[in-house]
């Protein structure tokens, strides 16, 4: 596990930038916090990191919104769902073998949807206003080597 603070919404969308440039076809990342924690800023990041021109936003009505870059990306939000049935009605496990990044809001609420290994990215409230704790746990070898390269580029930010 690796941890950094975020000083407002601009550096949280910084380390998501990083972990962008560093995903690769198949990877998945869920992200868990409470609303206006900044999953989508961090998402946002993301995408930039991976040449997303688009304008990325949350599909919380949509369930997965995809976006082309230099890998295509899966913007995933369980937020409003209910169970797994409702991601198998939208052939859920056919977004794996698609050669993507699969970047998942919420990722917690449907916990039987995650594969068994990615990245899991905690983003808590800080002591002060904007601040932000986000926590980078691994599920998987792939993800450790991941979370330790993500924090040797961001080592110069803290």
């Amino acid at each position: 596990m690796w941890e950094i603070r975020s000083s407002g919404p601009a550096a949280t969308e910084k380390v998501g930038y990083a972990l962008g440039r560093l995903l690769k076809p198949g990877d998945t990342v869920s992200l868990v916090g409470e609303l206006g924690a900044g999953k989508t800023v961090f998402v946002h990041g993301a995408a930039a990191g991976l040449d997303v021109v688009d304008t990325v936003s949350s599909p919380s009505f949509l369930i997965v919104q995809e976006y082309r870059g230099r890998l295509t990306v899966f913007h995933c939000d369980f937020y409003r769902l209910d169970s797994y049935q409702e991601l198998e009605d939208i052939g859920w496990d056919d977004y794996f073998s698609r050669g993507g990044v699969i970047l998942i809001e919420w990722g917690n609420r449907i916990p039987e949807a995650l594969p068994e290994s990615y990245l899991e990215v905690v983003i808590d409230r800080g002591r002060v206003e904007n601040e932000r704790l986000l926590r980078f746990i691994p599920h998987g070898s792939r993800y450790g080597g991941l979370v330790k390269e993500l924090a040797d580029r961001c080592a110069s930010w803290e």
